[in-house]
């Protein structure tokens, strides 16, 4: 494995596997907040000792065999062009807080499942993807990591509080749980924003496709836990299912109920959308992501055939402006990318139906 096979394919190995109800939940993530106890956090470490930190977790996993997902690959990210910087953003295997640390690095595993972000805001930042609704099994993953790390070097934890982080709101567990969803039928009937208080009631939070801050790109969403201290790491988990798992109910019946009663409007909708990506010339993201979503309705309803189940979470990430400068290997303007966008679209439809 080598930094430029990361960059240079833009879809993550771990995003070709299938999960479960993967037509609505498009991956899950955990990931851990953790200190080391013998260092300033990292908006007040030097820069020998971020260094120091980088060197001393690179030790333990460089040529480690003792950990599922190896060879495991380490990256400093000031060392990285603006437009690699990005597209590791873009394949969610950083944080863009991360490229802003002057001596910011990650870990990366050999299936791209596994990050650990170094000197981002924590000093550590463990990262589990599964593709589905594989919460579970992304803990799992990520707690052996963070118990490999924990066996060789003393976090930074209180017996009563939990495990202590730059932030309050991520003491306790330092766990961020989280999926991605596809939810467009709940979005064109228009329920969703009135779900949102209800989801908010409930301890979870919704942000775009990078998080906080960001947008919602093709009607998809990431719900995740604000909640990190008084629960355990198990109860967490399974009040995010809980609330998934009515989402996907809901999502749905809202599918069932468009077919059923506005199947003319919707297959209207979806087509257009079809045509666009199949014969438009110019092609801004935010166009793109609607319409790569009614496409993948479409394919979930069996509407369009020929075209792969995951359609979307592929076109999606390929389309982003980072990778597709990767791509072309050329800073491009932004009608540019446009312009290779469109391009890029028809000739993936066009391979589909070859």
């Amino acid at each position: 494995m080598s930094i430029h096979r990361i960059i240079n394919e833009a879809i993550s190995p771990w995003m070709k596997q299938e999960g479960p109800d993967d037509d609505i939940v498009l991956s899950s993530r955990i990931r851990l907040a953790r200190n080391f106890s013998s260092y300033l956090y990292p908006t007040l470490l030097s820069q020998d000792k971020a260094k120091e930190i980088c060197h001393l977790v690179k030790h333990y996993f460089e040529g480690s065999t003792a950990l599922p997902n190896a060879p495991f690959e380490y990256i400093e990210i000031n060392k990285l062009e603006p437009v690699e910087k990005r597209v590791l953003i873009e394949k969610h295997l950083i944080s863009p807080n991360l490229v802003e640390s002057v001596h910011g690095a990650c870990i990366l595993s050999q299936n791209e499942q596994i990050s650990i972000m170094i000197n981002e805001e924590d000093h550590l930042r463990i990262q589990a993807l599964y593709p589905g609704l594989q919460l579970r099994e992304a803990l799992t993953e990520a707690n052996n990591i963070d118990n490999y790390i924990e066996s060789q070097l003393e976090y930074a934890f209180d017996e009563t509080i939990g495990y202590l982080t730059s932030c309050p709101t991520n003491v306790g567990t330092g766990l961020r749980a989280s999926v991605m969803m596809h939810l467009p039928a709940l979005v064109i009937t228009k329920q969703f924003n009135r779900l949102i208080p209800t989801i908010n009631q409930l301890g979870l939070v919704v942000r775009g496709i990078y998080g906080e801050g960001s947008e919602a790109l093709g009607n998809i969403f990431q719900i995740s836990n604000q909640i990190t201290l008084g629960k355990s790491e198990e109860e967490i988990i399974e009040d995010l299912i809980t609330i998934v798992q009515q989402l996907i109910k809901h999502e749905k019946s809202a599918r069932d109920a468009l077919v059923k009663t506005s199947l003319i409007r919707l297959e209207d909708r979806i087509y257009r959308s079809l045509g666009i990506l199949k014969y438009g010339r110019i092609i801004e993201t935010k166009e793109s992501a609607v319409c790569l979503s009614d496409v993948q309705l479409g394919i979930d309803l069996g509407l369009i055939t020929g075209l792969s189940k995951n359609f979307l979470n592929e076109l999606m990430i390929l389309t982003q402006p980072g990778i597709l400068q990767q791509f072309v290997g050329n800073q491009l303007t932004p009608e540019e990318r446009d312009i290779r966008r469109a391009s890029l679209i028809r000739e993936k439809l066009s391979s589909k139906n070859n």
